[in-house]
């Protein structure tokens, strides 16, 4: 594929804004470890709610959905509309816990709420795996997401495309090295807003072309091969030519409906919150802006970025009825390279660097973050100066990204990889949900939880367990063996669990009633969860029937979304996270 010479003036001149941009916030990232990874813990809620959503479309999402949505239809998208359930409960459950905590990172938190070496053991060893391991292995797979779509667009050797996607590592790392947070939150919003464009001009430019002929034209088209691809809701008919839901079977469905969303560890996912989640609701100015932040990244994740995708997937199911068989994610590609006119194939195509630059330049940031503040400053250099911990983040910005461009090379494919983080997070879900919430938890209660899934996994592969019944299977073992542990060793000490208790819960801790958590606010935040699932799916749905021209129904779902909205506003209202008018 040629690009025209203002298609390369459109790339360009995008990467130097944004490393410009980056750049720009040098000074302001440099006082201090707090200003670096947290941008100063003055971050406005809308800023953090835009990187939120930002971070989570790499460059391997839009192939991903597209690739769904021509296997398994539309219902397909459960296996990531399921997140919304963790997601919410992430939202009134925990966003302001994350927010007063006053830690620095996630894995801080670990010796905040528990005591001991236990506690110091499990903080540098999670620093350590998730900063580092895992990250890497994120790193990784959108990197090779990037090579594939660089390799089909213009026709290069993998070699080739490792190269040029090492180089837009490169200049990600070179302002996130410089910017911090702050800076690479500024830049997410930029990249994001570009990105939507990018990717709704193509869903335009491919339904209108003679080939599809339209929204209503496509329906046709696609309801004469198989009916259930439209469907929105999940479906176990095995006579059709979609075959079941997620095409996973029942088994499937329910491990990821019922277990996946708060039980596994997954980037983006982490039940209670966690990792960059985490990262920017303790970058807020106060705790109310936490919720808010995560509140309009649910939203935003799950309703404003899906549809333009979902589109040009089913687009791609007309255009390309002949794609191999496992080849489904090119159809994306495909439309890109044959249905956009010059100017706009340079626009997406820096959409999709952009998509990719903001989730590395934040996987490089939150890695170099734990690396530095809960191994380095930790365990190794305890008393230096606050400018010697921000080179030192520097560096280990920089050395994140080498180990990641590494790691590259090694891996072929993204399930795979996919596969392998969810089943390693198996059951720790529950731990990371309650120990905020239930006194008895302890740091051996995490540690089993975290080493269970290593022990379990290698027995599943062994025996060659349906992955489904593999990530059910770990889950139940894990919660067991958690339990057992939590029981079988002494809680957290008194005089550590009181001050976190009081200082996140701001109320007394009374071991002697432990349902005292379960208070009046209590049922206010379950109501906003459930009020913020029925207005966020509704929205969800809303948008796809409008789209797709049904409005009869289009209609019914925005007057749920409504209710879901004024039911969401009046508990939250209740529960006081509705901000005060200035």
């Amino acid at each position: 594929m040629q690009l025209t010479t203002l298609d390369w003036i459109i790339i360009i001149g995008f990467l130097v804004i944004i490393v410009g941009v980056g750049i720009s916030y040098t000074r302001s990232a440099s006082k201090n470890l707090e200003s670096f990874f947290l941008g100063g813990r003055n971050m406005p809620w809308l800023l953090a709610g835009v990187s939120m959503v930002a971070t989570t479309f790499a460059a391997d999402t839009p192939l991903a959905v597209a690739e769904i949505v021509s296997k398994n239809g539309i219902a397909g998208n459960w296996l990531w509309w399921n997140f919304l359930a963790g997601g919410m409960l992430t939202t009134f459950f925990f966003a302001r816990l994350w927010q007063r905590s006053g830690v620095l990172t996630e894995v801080e938190f670990i010796e905040v709420r528990y005591a001991g070496k236990p506690a110091q053991f499990l903080r540098g060893f999670k620093a350590v795996y998730l900063g580092l391991l895992m990250n890497a292995v994120v790193i990784a797979w959108v990197n090779v997401a990037l090579q594939s779509l660089l390799v089909v667009f213009f026709g290069l050797s993998a070699s080739e495309a490792l190269f040029y996607t090492g180089c837009t590592m490169v200049l990600a790392a070179v302002y996130s090295s410089f910017s911090g947070l702050i800076g690479v939150a500024v830049t997410d919003a930029i990249q994001f807003c570009v990105a939507m464009i990018g990717c709704i001009a193509l869903a335009y430019f491919v339904t209108q072309s003679a080939e599809v002929g339209g929204i209503a034209n496509m329906k046709e088209t696609i309801l004469a091969q198989d009916k259930d691809l439209l469907n929105f809701l999940p479906s176990f008919d095995t006579s059709s030519n979609v075959g079941t839901t997620l095409g996973l079977g029942m088994v499937g469905f329910l491990a990821h409906a019922g277990f996946i969303w708060w039980s596994c560890w997954y980037p983006g996912a982490e039940p209670g919150g966690g990792g960059y989640i985490a990262q920017r609701m303790m970058s807020t100015r106060s705790d109310k802006d936490a919720v808010y932040a995560t509140l309009f990244f649910q939203i935003a994740h799950y309703c404003i970025r899906p549809w333009a995708w979902i589109i040009v997937g089913l687009a791609a199911v007309v255009l390309y009825p002949d794609i191999v068989a496992g080849d489904e994610k090119l159809g994306y590609v495909y439309a890109m390279r044959d249905y956009l006119p010059a100017g706009w194939r340079g626009l997406l195509l820096v959409a999709f660097l952009a998509a990719y630059m903001s989730t590395i330049s934040t996987q490089l940031n939150w890695g170099a973050g734990y690396l530095v503040n809960d191994v380095y400053k930790r365990f190794i250099a305890r008393n230096e100066s606050d400018k010697h911990y921000v080179w030192a983040s520097k560096i280990s910005t920089i050395l994140l990204m080498i180990v990641g461009l590494w790691v590259t090379t090694f891996l072929d494919s993204i399930s795979d990889a996919w596969k392998f983080v969810m089943q390693a997070g198996a059951g720790l879900g529950l731990v990371l949900i309650l120990r905020w919430y239930w006194w008895r938890i302890n740091a051996w209660s995490e540690i089993a939880a975290t080493a269970t899934p290593f022990v379990v996994t290698p027995f599943m592969y062994w025996y060659q367990v349906d992955d489904a019944v593999a990530l059910i299977g770990t889950t139940l073992i894990t919660t067991v063996v958690w339990l057992v542990v939590t029981f079988l060793t002494k809680p957290t000490p008194f005089s550590t669990l009181a001050p976190f208790w009081k200082k996140v819960h701001q109320f007394e801790l009374d071991v002697n009633q432990p349902n005292q958590i379960f208070n009046r606010q209590f049922g206010y935040l379950g109501a906003c969860w459930g009020f913020g699932l029925l207005m966020t799916y509704s929205i969800l749905f809303f948008t796809g029937k409008l789209i797709l021209q049904e409005y009869a129904t289009a209609g019914i779902l925005g007057a749920t979304a409504l209710v879901g909205f004024l039911g969401l506003q009046y508990f939250m209202n209740k529960a006081g996270l509705i901000k005060d008018e200035k």
